[in-house]
């Protein structure tokens, strides 16, 4: 009989002090909701009168479905929770409750391995948690967030948002279970010696960054200085325009940075930013215990080269930590509005720190297609129009920069300065959801003379809504830069020099549609409403 029983138990000798704590934070999470659900079902057994709508919300047809399967009426949370406190009675030599068991309220003797294994597990879990600053503490619902206890398998969903609670970013975690097949499309090759040595020395090539900082640090939060970066990272990119797909291959890396005790289990991720959500993760496969990874995986993006040209491309080194924090192990970030697409080798970059970039120093939001035509009076015949017409078509907007990062709501309003009042305002419809929206909108002002146009300012300011919130991204000014109008001196003829040209262009060419994309700027002077 006692045999019978010993035999009933898991053996759960392979798992780590920490990985025994993890799973008895998640089975007293079950419990605590097991017992909610009682007491829900409890209150539907008195207040449901239809036996057959009460057999449905009870959940009762699913442990009779349940039963009809599986012959043992014990539950795999309660098999793992016997196992795990009869190894613990064994040990300790005393027995508690399962919430005993986490708060540590029983009193056990601590023979000289117990305390060597227990002042080890902290050692390692205080340089654990001193391994990269998060101000969310590790509290116990932090540490079962994410996890899926219902069932033995892990999805891919639910291996993303496994280290939620641990790290800045919630993609900074990986795949185990190596299910991210969205984000992995190459089968795994040996490396083709011929590729990994060409280019070698182009470290220094497209090495610009877009601003005086990192932009993926606008969305995160973290202290990424832990550890030191070094290292490089090959890559190369192909544009397939028949596919409309840009393919990114990561080849490999070098002499990357120790994230443990002589170790690192690496992976690379990419983003197109400023899109930051899953739709723009990618990420490579890990190699195990080296500092020299090999991958040759291709990433693949489906979108337009025009779309592409507003983007940054981020590529970023991580170390996979199973229960953990991932650690950072370097970035680089290529502008593809720089990017020579006729070079197709592979290309080293040396691994950067993340710098956090002020968000008050983006000097661009994105940019801003548009088409603008001035028609003076009479210029249609027959005295038509009656005066000056100016026509904005505002045609779509690339790369909208928010603080948090991902697609977004957003709108166009615009005045003819120095008219500023209500009447003159006009805006296109919200376009949601969407990083590059496309307004396709046109603007029609009258009552002007030709000579108007050089007292006269076009203003164009990108907003974005956030439920009941709106604030102003940026915009343009589209004026002759005179710094005055009729005489007096104002603060909104500020526009930059391409802004001018485009604005003269259209005066000297009327009846005709002058084309332009320019940047969405930030630092336009405020003028009084």
């Amino acid at each position: 009989m006692e045999g019978h029983k010993a035999d009933s138990f898991l053996d759960l000798s392979h798992l780590t002090e920490q990985e025994k704590s993890v799973i008895l934070q998640v089975l007293d999470r079950d419990s605590e909701l097991r017992r909610c659900d009682e007491g829900r079902v409890s209150i539907l057994q008195q207040t449901e009168t239809d036996p057959v709508r009460l057999r449905s919300l009870s959940g009762k047809w699913f442990s009779e479905e349940r039963s009809k399967r599986h012959c043992s009426p014990k539950s795999g949370c309660d098999l793992v929770h016997a196992s795990m406190r009869h190894r613990r009675t064994k040990s300790r030599g005393t027995d508690g409750s399962l919430s005993e068991l986490f708060n540590g309220e029983i009193a056990t003797p601590h023979s000289d391995n117990s305390s060597k294994a227990e002042s080890k597990l902290k050692d390692k879990e205080d340089k654990h948690e001193g391994n990269q600053e998060n101000t969310k503490p590790r509290t116990k619902s932090n540490l079962i967030q994410g996890l899926d206890y219902t069932n033995g398998s892990t999805s891919s969903k639910d291996c993303e948002r496994r280290s939620t609670g641990y790290s800045e970013e919630a993609e900074d975690d990986f795949d185990y279970c190596n299910g991210d097949t969205d984000s992995l499309s190459s089968s795994l090759t040996e490396p083709d010696p011929a590729s990994v040595k060409t280019s070698s020395s182009n470290s220094s090539l497209y090495s610009g960054y877009t601003f005086g900082g990192s932009m993926m640090s606008l969305f995160s939060s973290g202290d990424f200085g832990m550890v030191e970066v070094r290292g490089r990272i090959q890559f190369s990119l192909v544009y397939e325009n028949q596919k409309e797909e840009l393919h990114i291959k990561v080849h490999r890396c070098e002499d990357v940075a120790a994230a443990r005790k002589n170790r690192s289990d690496p992976y690379v991720k990419t983003y197109l930013l400023p899109d930051k959500s899953s739709h723009s993760k990618k990420k490579t496969s890990v190699r195990k215990k080296t500092f020299n990874p090999v991958y040759d995986q291709t990433l693949r993006y489906k979108m337009k080269m025009g779309e592409l040209r507003s983007r940054t491309l981020n590529l970023s080194v991580w170390h996979a930590e199973p229960l953990g924090r991932n650690v950072f192990l370097g970035e680089v970030e290529v502008p593809l509005c720089h990017w020579d697409w006729t070079c197709t080798q592979p290309l080293w970059q040396d691994l950067q720190p993340r710098v956090h970039l002020n968000p008050d120093s983006i000097s661009s939001r994105g940019t801003v297609t548009l088409s603008i035509k001035f028609v003076p009076n009479g210029a249609e015949g027959c005295g038509l129009p009656l005066t000056g017409e100016l026509y904005i078509w505002l045609r779509e907007a690339h790369g909208l920069l928010s603080n948090k990062g991902g697609a977004i709501d957003s709108y166009v309003r615009s005045y003819i300065l120095p008219d500023a009042s209500r009447q003159s305002g006009q805006k296109t419809r919200v376009i949601k959801n969407s990083i590059s929206p496309n307004f396709n909108h046109t603007m029609v002002y009258d009552g002007f003379h030709t000579s108007d146009l050089r007292e006269a300012c076009a203003e164009l300011m990108v907003w974005q809504r956030d439920g009941l919130k709106r604030q102003v991204m940026g915009g343009i000014r589209l004026s002759c830069g005179a710094g005055q109008s009729y005489g007096e001196a104002v603060c909104w003829m500020d526009s930059t020099e391409q802004e001018v040209a485009v604005w003269n262009s259209m005066i000297e060419n009327p009846n005709q549609w002058i084309d332009t994309t320019l940047p969405i700027r930030t630092n336009l002077t405020l003028r009084s409403e």
